[in-house]
């Protein structure tokens, strides 16, 4: 039980763990439609970051939108200086599992993609997505800029009003400004596309983010 509550508590950043200076080897190029993951991107495009449990099927709901040009899994939120998979999993780093989505807003605006965002998954656990318990599975919203910001902040307002109205408890996002991204092992970069039959525990609550 003790290791249980160490897990779903924020560390300090006394408690945090040290980290790294050296960036973790993720990769350059997107396993499934070989873009590169990293900037720079073209002009034109957008980025936004998404935290909603396991990073695996999170990314897997944004690469296969029309008008995601990339995407990316990796670290955020926390304090440890490019954390490993490893470190992110004793609770200590601060960090959430996240995907960097990089986007034309020509094709697929940013309310579209945070309705896939809040109808993917269960943005009312707290510390946890499902069965995924810890610090690293909660749900939030990083923002590029001060448009994103209203924009997830009206729109958690709104898909609380439709929870409500279901009769389902109040949503726990975190909506910030984004932090800095660490990218994860190349390893988990797209990795339900290297690995079809991997776990995937995102599930949301059906309910529509727009009736």
């Amino acid at each position: 039980m003790s290791f249980l509550s160490k897990k779903t508590a924020m560390p300090s950043a006394e408690q945090a763990l040290p980290g790294r200076q050296q960036a973790i080897d993720s990769g350059r190029i997107h396993a499934v439609n070989g873009h590169p993951i990293h900037p720079p991107f073209p002009a034109h495009l957008q980025q936004a970051v998404f935290g909603m449990g396991c990073f695996w099927g999170a990314e897997r709901k944004f690469w296969q939108l029309n008008g995601v040009f990339s995407t990316a899994v990796g670290y955020a939120g926390g304090y440890t200086p490019n954390p490993t998979y490893q470190e992110i999993c004793t609770g200590l780093t601060g960090h959430a599992e996240v995907v960097l989505v990089v986007f034309d807003p020509a094709i697929v605006s940013y309310q579209d993609l945070l309705a896939v965002f809040w109808e993917s998954h269960n943005p009312t656990q707290g510390m946890r997505q499902g069965n995924d318990i810890g610090t690293q599975y909660r749900s939030v919203l990083y923002c590029y800029d001060d448009d994103q910001f209203r924009a997830a902040v009206n729109s958690r307002q709104h898909y609380q009003s439709q929870l409500s109205a279901a009769g389902l408890a109040e949503i726990t996002t975190q909506i910030n400004l984004a932090p800095i991204f660490y990218y994860a092992e190349e390893d988990h970069q797209q990795y339900l596309a290297k690995n079809p039959s991997g776990y995937c525990g995102l599930g949301g609550l059906g309910i529509c983010f727009s009736k």
